[in-house]
C-alpha cells in the first residue's frame, strides 16, 4: 500500500495538474450542457454517451501518460499502417450519411453492440504521432529546409486529406487534418516561403476543387451561410435557428432546464453536436458562450507553454497537433454557429455529444501530458551525460 502511494504521489508531482484542472473542468461543464438536451425516446441519453466516452477517454489518456512518447513514436509504421486500414475499411465498409440536402458522407462504422464509431478521429491521433516522427527525424538530421523533404511533408499530410474528403465526402475532417498540418510544420520550423507556395497553388486550384470536385450541398452551403434568412426552411434553417437561440440568451441566460426552451423544443437541429454553443448560449447567455470559450483558450496556451519547455522536437511537434486539432475545431465550429463559416459538420471540441470524438480528443490531451510528464526523463539523462 505504501509502494502504491508512493506511486501515485510520484505520478501527481510530474502530471502538468493546471492542464488536469482545465480538463476537468472542461469535462464537467461539457456534460452539465448535455443533461439538458433532450434525447430520443428509447436511446441512451447524450448525458449518458458523453460520460462513459469521457471515462473511456480519461483512462486511454492516463495509460498513454504511463508510456514514453518517444516510445510510442518508434511504432509509427504500426501506427500508420492501422490508420490506412482503417480508413480503407471505412470506405468499403462503412456506413454512408445521406438526406434531403445532398449529403452523402461514408466517415462512419459500425460496432456490434456499441453503435458506430468514426475511424477518423482516432486516425487525427495517428496522424499526430506519424508526422510528429517524421518532422522530429528530419529537423535532427537538418533536412527541414531541402524542398524535397518538405515536399514529402505535404505528401504526408495529403493522404488523410484527400481520403477523407474525396473518399469519405467528410470536408469537414479534411479541414481539420490540413490544419494540424499548418500548425505542426509551422512549429517545426518549416519555412515561410513554403507555406507562401502553399497557398498560392490552393487560390490557383480553388475554381477546378469549386467546379468539379465540390458537391451541389457543399458549394450551397458556401453560399447560403451569409444570408441564412434567405432559406429559413431549407438550407438556411440550422445557422438561422442557431443564431436565434444564441441570441435569446442574451447576457445571463434563460435558464437550464426550462420546459418551453428552444433547447427543450429541439428547434435547432443537431443541437447536441454541432450547435451545442447554441444550447450554451440560450440557457446561459453570453457568460455561458464565454466561457467555453475561455476554457479552450487556456487549454490551447497551456498546450503552446508544453510545447515551447519540450526537450526535443518530437514532443513539441506532438503538442502543436494538438494544438491545430483544436483550434481548428473550435474555430470552425464557433464560425459556423456565428455565421462567419458555412455549416462544415466540425463538432465543437470535448463539448459537443459523440463518442468516437469525445473519446479520441481524451487520448490526445494523455499525449500531451505525456510530454509534460516524460521531458523530465529526458533532463535527467541530459545531466547524466
Amino acid at each position: 500500500m505504501e509502494r502504491l502511494g508512493k506511486s501515485f504521489l510520484d505520478y501527481f508531482k510530474r502530471a502538468d495538474k493546471f492542464l488536469w484542472l482545465v480538463m476537468l473542468a472542461i469535462s464537467a461543464y461539457s456534460l452539465l450542457l448535455l443533461k439538458t438536451v433532450p434525447s430520443p425516446a428509447g436511446r441512451r441519453s447524450y448525458f449518458a454517451t458523453q460520460l462513459i466516452a469521457i471515462l473511456i477517454g480519461y483512462i486511454g489518456a492516463w495509460l498513454i501518460t504511463l508510456i514514453d512518447y518517444r516510445d510510442l513514436s518508434n511504432l509509427w509504421y504500426i501506427i500508420a499502417g492501422f490508420c490506412i486500414f482503417l480508413l480503407i475499411y471505412t470506405h468499403f465498409f462503412g456506413i454512408a450519411v445521406q438526406n434531403s440536402g445532398g449529403i452523402n458522407a461514408r466517415a462512419w462504422i459500425s460496432i456490434p453492440g456499441l453503435g458506430t464509431f468514426q475511424p477518423s478521429e482516432l486516425v487525427k491521433i495517428g496522424f499526430i504521432l506519424t508526422f510528429s516522427k517524421h518532422l522530429s527525424v528530419l529537423k535532427d538530421r537538418g533536412l527541414l529546409e531541402r524542398p524535397l523533404h518538405v515536399v514529402l511533408l505535404g505528401f504526408h499530410a495529403l493522404i488523410p486529406v484527400a481520403v477523407m474528403f474525396q473518399l469519405q465526402g467528410d470536408a469537414g475532417s479534411a479541414a481539420i487534418f490540413f490544419c494540424m498540418f499548418l500548425a505542426m510544420s509551422f512549429g517545426a520550423g518549416v519555412q515561410l516561403r513554403y507555406f507562401i507556395g502553399l497557398f498560392a497553388a490552393i487560390g490557383v486550384a480553388f475554381p477546378f476543387v469549386w467546379r468539379y470536385l465540390l458537391d451541389d450541398y457543399q458549394r450551397d452551403r458556401f453560399t447560403i451561410f451569409l444570408h441564412p434568412e434567405s432559406d429559413p426552411t431549407g438550407k438556411g434553417l440550422q445557422q438561422l435557428q442557431g443564431k436565434i437561440s444564441i441570441g435569446s440568451g442574451q447576457l445571463w441566460g434563460r435558464g437550464l432546464f426550462s420546459p418551453d426552451s428552444r433547447v427543450q423544443k429541439g428547434s435547432v437541429p443537431v443541437q447536441q453536436s454541432d450547435y451545442i454553443f447554441s444550447v450554451a448560449g440560450e440557457q446561459l447567455g453570453f457568460i455561458g458562450c464565454m466561457l467555453i470559450i475561455v476554457l479552450l483558450f487556456l487549454l490551447l496556451v497551456r498546450t503552446i507553454h508544453i510545447a515551447r519547455h519540450a526537450t526535443e522536437p518530437l514532443g513539441s511537434s506532438i503538442c502543436y497537433g494538438f494544438f491545430g486539432m483544436i483550434a481548428s475545431q473550435m474555430a470552425f465550429n464557433l464560425g459556423m454557429c456565428l455565421n462567419l463559416f458555412p455549416v462544415m459538420g466540425v463538432t465543437l471540441p470535448f463539448f459537443s455529444a459523440g463518442g468516437s470524438s469525445a473519446a479520441c480528443l481524451y487520448f490526445g490531451f494523455g499525449l500531451v501530458q505525456c510530454v509534460a510528464m516524460h521531458k523530465i526523463n529526458m533532463d535527467i539523462v541530459k545531466i547524466h551525460t
